[in-house]
């Protein structure tokens, strides 16, 4: 592809996904949505989130992992645990980090 055509695609894209987007933003009023649908969005971040976090904790090449020495899982248990204690999410991704990282370079996992 010439510089042209990387540069033409790419501005193309870029329009796409603001209209995809922003499609939501344009109206002024709310947009008219069964109140089962309104309730159910609440917990779209959450079931995202979880889509992404979850092949990581139990994935590694494209492989179920084969043994519970994994930093990962203690380190997302050690997070999870701190989360139900103090209700902080800050304090949650530096739990579960700091496990995970004593593991790996302590025990190496």
């Amino acid at each position: 592809m010439s510089a042209l055509e990387i540069f033409i695609t790419s501005v193309g894209m870029a329009v796409i996904t603001l209209l995809c987007r922003a499609f939501f933003l344009l109206s002024k009023e709310d947009l008219p949505m069964p109140r089962w649908l309104r309730e159910g969005l609440r917990y779209a971040p959450t079931a995202a989130l979880a889509a992404v976090v979850a092949p990581e904790l139990v994935i590694t090449q494209g492989h179920l992992i084969h043994t519970w020495r994994d930093a990962r899982i203690f380190g997302a248990l050690a997070g999870l645990a701190f989360y139900a204690w103090r209700r902080s999410l800050f304090g949650t991704i530096v739990c579960g980090t700091v496990v995970m990282l004593a593991l790996r370079f302590q025990l190496g996992w």
